[in-house]
């Protein structure tokens, strides 16, 4: 039986690389071990951006090295755009990386690890909070 990848939430990273013996980060280290984890642009971005001290931010490039990269093709763009729409139709707006990170993870079939609720609202996507 195939493993099922995980696209893990930038929240997720942020208790893990942190040391938090958060629920998230729990989840996020057993899915790194089974090697169910993939990551993206977005949030690489996201951790990135608010890092402190450049050694945070060369663990973190080490740490997705190691793991498999989703890229957003130009069709994917055009589902997250049609995404976006359909949720604000129905009364839900999301932020754009939030979007992209459930597109990406519906293509490949990916469960989503965040404590981000809005995930929720999101049709077809798998999501769990560890």
């Amino acid at each position: 039986m195939a493993t099922v990848s995980v696209l893990p939430d930038t929240c997720a990273w942020i208790d893990f690389f942190r040391g938090h013996q958060t629920p998230l980060a729990t989840a996020l280290e057993q899915a790194l071990l089974s090697g169910a984890v993939v990551t993206c642009g977005v949030v690489q971005y996201e951790l990135l951006q608010g890092i402190k001290k450049q050694t945070e931010g060369n663990a973190i490039v080490a740490a997705f090295q190691a793991v498999p990269f989703l890229e957003l093709s130009q069709g994917l763009w055009i589902e997250a755009g049609r995404l976006a729409a359909q949720l604000r139709s129905q009364g839900h707006s999301l932020p754009l990386s939030d979007i992209l990170i459930a597109t990406l993870a519906r293509k490949q079939g990916a469960t989503v690890l965040t404590i981000d609720h809005h995930f929720s609202v999101i049709p077809g996507l798998r999501s769990t909070a560890g």
